[in-house]
């Protein structure tokens, strides 16, 4: 029913000023909202630089995080590595525990050994579950262990609404978030290890013969996004931590509980183009110190702002008990910290809470080195039939420049799924990632890698799915493909 028909019907009056103001609310609430539905999505952007809220949506909501919860597994890497608790080259043991996990994962078997910078490598793009469990046992004895570990860090982080249950972000009902932590934990990743923190812009990492897509889609299609981690299970919808480096401008934007990685895209692009322009271009504050494994707040920044979508809350948690909570916990936290420093830098637990709630928990972190853009270049999709003829038509893509560019020429026997031949390595790769990310279960089980191939004077990379023991379940693996509207051709390698 129209506005005009509303105000008819009720038998009141509306200016034509007031309908036209509502009318324009309307249509921007429902462009705002549509990437999941209103009681499941969350949303936060925030300047980065003054660490001021541009826009939030249900920011202290309590969400699953699914993968998102890697983002603190290799936090807690970072911090391992930078106290010598472990190097890049460090061994870490895959247990038959840790193999049992199920995919997205690499698949080394019991007793098998990857190194810390390998491990990194693959939590980053490919998301590997294996490997996750693998680093919380090595550095927590057990994975849960690890968790509470976790936990406390994301404590002295101020990331007082989360709680972590294991190392993956694999379901369980305890393991819990919001979007305001989730921008915190990924504004504390660059701050405090920038020279870690270029791990998350890589679009893809090459372990042994085999190279992993990175699951999120927008680097390399947004300008100035460097990372950080996608996220999913059927129980959280589709998660998204961006940071977006522009013009002197720097914010980081959280998205939780997206319909699809598709919508959820969208919508954390359209944030990123309404907020970025908003962020500040002047000189960013400092706000966390970190001193060992303690974070404290040194500086004062503003109250967040309510976004142009309402804020809504939990009525039945009662935010003073929550702040009474919390304050224990950091008093315990800092009892001893205060007793082993040698006065030079004295804070009590009643004032680092007090700085703490002034500064709503809100982080600022440092510059991180930028790196330069691929070129945008016209490229070609090519699909084969079996008989060896091609269909080309063309798309834009990003892709690297020819100087730079990777040639793999992998070779995997058996029956296969191919989804698309395109120009540069990183499409193929982001090709796989999203076929992945639109049908999870379905190729679980099944590995990705690239082939290349030259038709007509140009370099092909081959997108394709390997490990189908038949022609027929090639087929029929292409089908369900067909279904989820991903181009594939099912053949024999």
């Amino acid at each position: 029913m129209s506005i005009l028909r509303i105000a008819y019907a009720t038998g009141n009056s509306l200016p034509v000023a007031g309908i036209i103001r509502v009318f324009f609310c309307l249509v921007f609430l429902a462009g705002t909202i549509s990437v999941a539905d209103a009681a499941k999505y969350a949303g936060l952007v925030m300047d980065a630089k003054t660490g001021k809220v541009l826009y939030q949506h249900r920011a202290d909501a309590k969400q699953f995080p699914a993968s998102l919860t890697k983002m603190m597994t290799l936090y807690m890497m970072f911090d391992a590595i930078e106290s010598g608790k472990m190097t890049m080259k460090t061994r870490i043991r895959v247990s038959k525990y840790a193999a049992s996990k199920p995919p997205s994962k690499i698949g080394i078997k019991p007793g098998g050994t990857i190194s810390a910078a390998q491990a990194i490598g693959v939590l980053t793009t490919k998301s590997a579950n294996d490997i996750a469990a693998a680093v919380a046992e090595h550095l927590g004895g057990t994975e849960s262990g690890f968790a509470v570990m976790m936990t406390k860090q994301a404590r002295r982080l101020g990331m007082n609404s989360t709680t972590f249950k294991n190392a993956s972000g694999l379901p369980n009902s305890q393991q819990l978030t919001t979007a305001r932590d989730m921008a915190r934990l990924g504004i504390a990743l660059r701050e405090h290890f920038p020279q870690h923190y270029g791990h998350f812009s890589k679009t893809s990492y090459k372990l042994g013969k085999r190279r992993y897509g990175n699951h999120n889609r927008l680097l390399g299609s947004v300008k100035g996004m460097d990372g950080i981690k996608t996220g999913y299970t059927r129980a959280s919808g589709y998660n998204l931590v961006s940071s977006v480096r522009s013009n002197g401008r720097s914010i980081v934007a959280v998205v939780l509980g997206g319909k699809s990685g598709k919508s959820r895209n969208a919508q954390m692009v359209k944030l990123i183009k309404t907020y970025l322009p908003k962020a500040s271009r002047g000189k960013g504050k400092l706000l966390l110190a970190k001193r060992g494994s303690s974070v404290f707040t040194i500086a004062k920044i503003e109250l967040p702002e309510t976004g142009p979508l309402p804020q809504f809350r939990n009525a039945t948690v009662d935010p003073a008990s929550q702040r009474v909570a919390v304050a224990h916990i950091i008093s315990n936290d800092n009892a001893q910290i205060a007793k082993s420093n040698d006065g030079s830098f004295q804070i009590s637990a009643i004032e680092l809470k007090l700085r703490e709630l002034g500064s709503r928990r809100m982080p600022v972190p440092t510059r991180a080195p930028s790196t330069e853009r691929p070129d945008l270049i016209q490229t070609a999709a090519v699909s084969e039939s079996n008989a060896g003829s091609s269909e080309i038509s063309m798309l834009s893509a990003y892709t690297t420049p020819e100087p730079a560019r990777r040639k793999v020429s992998a070779h995997r026997s058996g029956w296969q799924v191919q989804i698309g031949a395109v120009v540069g390595e990183d499409s193929a790769y982001r090709l796989l990632a999203e076929a992945r990310e639109k049908a999870p279960k379905l190729l679980a089980s099944l590995d990705d890698y690239t082939e290349t191939t030259e038709k007509n004077g140009i370099l092909l990379h081959r997108a394709r799915f390997a490990g189908l023991d038949s022609k027929t379940a090639a087929r029929n693996t292409c089908n369900q493909l067909k279904k989820k509207r991903i181009a594939c051709l099912a053949l024999q390698n």
